[in-house]
């Protein structure tokens, strides 16, 4: 290879790698003026909508949260410093409050309530302060003298992690139950002390958490850096992910999104593939047109544009679909991070304003960092009224009461803060009067019930009364929400749960899938074996993947109430088909003796037989796997089934090393069937199993060019196995020129774990014909992958002189050095 060959190839090479978007960051030079007006003129927004900037620096800088309190001031979480502090660096982040004063639709008063925080990602206003998000700790500042500063500082919280700046705490938001959610993110560990015990997440997530009581729980696991979480009118909550591609997700209690740390099954967002975004919001009321309602804004703040989504129920959860953007801008520093729905129906997006925002891609002190500008925009829908919001803190019990039948969510939710600082003993009585002057006849009768339910739950007052009310709803919606807050007070309903389980079991058949889905997680809560029991038999109706990912955590995170009892015979479940999916559910070894029983009782069910009989195959020993070969020998299952638990048998061998006490020497009867699947694992076991006697037939289906292609490579795997020096001079001939293109890398794989020089001298024949690259880097990967891999496969080229296609030699120099191989030969060669 020519030194210029080289040297242009490498130059390809490196601006491949370095044409992401951190590439692209590191060569802006057209850096925009920061004047908002000139912003503003960048703005290609929806035609129903106008734009105003309600405050920009030096008022603020850098909002990273905002939320309005129940004045109407909007706070805002501020960081001059972030992405990190310098060695010596006083902190100085802040928390600033602005007011519009006259209702222009514009911040004529800002107050700094809080300085010297350092990097707060995180506020909400409530409980007489505001509950902050700095680092580590959970903070609530309050002003105890009126003076819109900060004399009060306590410590609510701490023990989260900070092992990445744009991961720390962060996305406060009330509940419509009165519970404080917020979010971490993946590359956070924390260790939290409650009086209630330690309570732990290992990456991303989100909690919620009562003060009154200090009750810590995880709401969900998952996500990469969810920056979004909201609630629908009926408690439903949507979550977005600024680093994820799985667009708006649906949680529900427990639910485990991609990478939550240890978990094997996850739940995949509604719009797989869409960019990464940040915040959420859920747009309702007066001020906003009718097909605008229920829709959710989001920001896809890389691309600068503010979009928006339709959310549609579907079966037990809901679909996302991608509408107009709300604002799409030209300038590269609109970072719009957070997006807010205010008192008088605007909508309030905070733009970080910023031409850099990669976190670690540019350097953390790169100068065209913006640490000082920031501004907060509001929008308008024209020709539509603005909300005139009520003035909360003036008014009585009864005035907050009514202003939970409020159109508004914020007049709702503000409402409900109030009354929860009020207190039970005031409210209590003025909330059941309230209830009982409801007119039924109202459309939005069940929703006011709900929102009294609510209050109840906000006051930490069990309602079992109320409570059973709203279960019977005829709105699924209502029921749903209701089934939800029986999960929270499952264990205030009954001294030992009975009441709540009874409850939530009547439920569980529930004509709407989404009501069943959450009396499934409640009963997971539960946590009893007879509550497991009553969740399975949501089986009995039609599943959804929402419904089954409930049903699969409630069986697998309850197994050790509910399967020693089954193991010992003292509780059953209602149906085999409910008993198999919990089984499959806890994947572990414990299943066995259950599965043993299943898969000998023939009154249970082909399809149920067959999925014990996996199980056995997974997690059995000896004895097991000859239960399973004599279905696999004599069973009357079709020979595609008898195959696949053959597979599974080779498989557990191989990761476990369990071979079968007697059977194993009946698969060189089944090596040459007609069957494929089945002959192949017939094939692999042979070999696995030190089968002598099948050697001569596999040899020959290996040789044979009339064998179908994935048969022959099982073959080859056998014989390495069998008989590793005779297979050697076999797997050279496989790999030779004069064989089919199909049969040749498969070949060097198996040949390269034998005599790793002689699959290098055919590996290179092979790159120097490639028309693939990504067959090629396949090829150089697997080499890169042993230990003196790289050097052979380099002197085989070397040797035989093969010049690579730019193409090929890029996609290897790459696969080389993502298997972390030295690859110095391979990029001499």
């Amino acid at each position: 290879m020519s030194e210029t060959t080289l040297r242009n190839g490498l130059a390809v090479l490196v601006c491949l790698v370095l044409a992401g978007p951190g590439y692209a960051q590191r060569e802006l030079r057209d850096i925009p003026d920061p004047d908002p007006e000139l912003e503003r003129a960048t703005f290609v927004v929806d035609p129903a909508v106008e734009v105003n900037l309600f405050a920009a620096d030096p008022l603020i800088a850098k909002p990273i949260q905002m939320n309005f309190d129940a004045a109407g001031r909007l706070w805002v979480a501020s960081s001059s410093l972030y992405p990190q502090i310098k060695p010596g660096q006083q902190a100085d982040d802040k928390i600033v409050v602005l007011s519009d004063t006259d209702g222009d639709g514009r911040s004529d008063r800002t107050d700094v309530f809080a300085d010297g925080l350092l990097i707060p990602t995180g506020i909400e206003p409530g409980d007489g302060g505001v509950y902050v998000a700095n680092s580590t700790e959970l903070l609530h500042l309050a002003d105890t003298d009126g003076d819109m500063r900060a004399d009060r500082r306590r410590v609510v919280l701490s023990g989260f992690g900070t092992e990445d700046t744009h991961h720390i705490l962060h996305t406060l938001r009330w509940g419509p139950e009165g519970l404080l959610y917020f979010n971490q993110s993946i590359y956070i560990h924390s260790h939290i002390e409650t009086p209630h015990g330690i309570r732990r997440l290992g990456a991303g997530g989100i909690w919620h958490f009562r003060p009154e009581t200090m009750e810590l729980d995880v709401f969900i696991r998952g996500l990469v850096n969810g920056w979004g979480h909201h609630f629908d009118r009926w408690g439903q909550s949507f979550v977005t992910d600024g680093a994820g591609g799985q667009g708006i997700n649906y949680a529900f209690p427990g639910a485990v999104f991609e990478t939550a740390k240890e978990e094997v099954r996850i739940l995949d967002g509604l719009n797989p593939g869409s960019p990464k975004y940040c915040s959420a919001e859920i747009l309702e009321g007066r001020h906003v047109p009718e097909d605008w309602q229920g829709n959710i804004l989001t920001n896809d703040f890389r691309a600068n544009r503010v979009c928006r989504f339709a959310i549609e129920e579907a079966e037990s959860g809901y679909t996302a679909r991608q509408l107009g953007d709300l604002i799409r801008a030209k300038s590269v520093a609109f970072r719009p991070i957070d997006v807010k729905q205010g008192p008088d129906g605007a909508i309030y997006i905070a733009d970080w304003y910023n031409p850099i925002i990669q976190h670690g891609e540019v350097d953390f002190r790169d100068p065209r960092r913006d640490h000082v500008h920031g501004r907060i925009w509001r929008v308008t829908f024209r020709d539509r009224a603005k909300t005139q919001a009520p003035q909360l803190a003036d008014l009585d019990t009864e005035g907050l009461l009514a202003a939970l039948e409020s159109p508004e969510r914020y007049t709702r939710q503000r409402a409900k803060r109030l009354l929860k600082r009020r207190g039970a003993e005031t409210v209590v009585p003025a909330l059941a009067a309230w209830l009982a002057g409801l007119d039924a006849n109202d459309a939005e009768y069940e929703h006011h019930r709900l929102e009294g339910l609510w209050t109840y739950q906000a006051l930490d007052m069990p309602e079992p009364a109320l409570l059973g009310q709203v279960l019977e709803s005829p709105d699924h919606r209502a029921r749903a929400a209701a089934v939800r807050v029986l999960y929270h007070w499952q264990d205030r309903l009954g001294d030992d749960g009975s009441d709540a389980t009874t409850l939530a079991s009547r439920h569980v058949v529930d004509q709407h899938p989404r009501v069943r889905l959450e009396a499934v997680r409640a009963l997971g809560r539960i946590g009893t074996a007879a509550a497991v029991v009553a969740a399975m038999q949501a089986l009995d109706m039609p599943t959804d993947r929402f419904l089954d990912h409930a049903l699969w955590l409630t069986a697998r995170e309850t197994s050790d109430a509910w399967l020693p009892q089954l193991v010992d015979g003292k509780i059953t479940f209602v149906r085999p088909e409910h008993t198999i999916y919990a089984l499959e559910a806890v994947d572990s070894p414990a299943v066995v003796p259950v599965a043993a029983r299943l898969a000998g009782n023939d009154q249970v069910g082909s399809d149920v037989r067959r999925r014990a009989l996996e199980l056995l195959a997974r997690h059995g020993g000896p004895a097991e796997f000859d239960l399973v070969l004599a279905e696999v020998f004599d069973g009357a299952a079709p020979a595609q089934e008898r195959g696949q638990l053959l597979e599974s048998l080779v498989k557990a061998s191989q990761t476990r090393g369990v071979v079968p006490d007697r059977s194993a020497g009946r698969v060189g009867q089944l090596v040459s069937g007609d069957e494929p699947r089945l002959a192949r694992a017939a094939i692999e076991a042979a070999g696995r199993w030190q089968v002598e006697e099948a050697w001569m037939p596999i040899l020959e289906i290996a040789i044979s060019d009339d064998a179908p292609v994935e048969t022959r490579i099982a073959a080859a795997r056998s014989l390495a196995l069998l008989r590793p020096d005779e297979a050697v001079d076999v797997l050279v001939e496989m790999a030779g020129d004069d064989q089919t293109a199909a049969i040749r890398p498969s070949a060097v794989e198996v040949l390269a774990t034998l005599d790793v020089t002689k699959a290098a001298g055919r590996a290179a024949t092979l790159l120097a014909e490639a028309e693939s690259a990504s067959q090629a880097a396949a090829l150089i990967e697997m080499f890169a992958q042993r230990k003196s891999g790289p050097a052979a496969l380099a002197a085989a080229l070397d040797e035989q002189h093969v010049m690579l296609p730019a193409t090929v030699a890029r996609r290897g120099l790459r696969a080389a050095a993502s298997a972390g191989a030295d690859g110095s030969a391979l990029n001499e060669a």
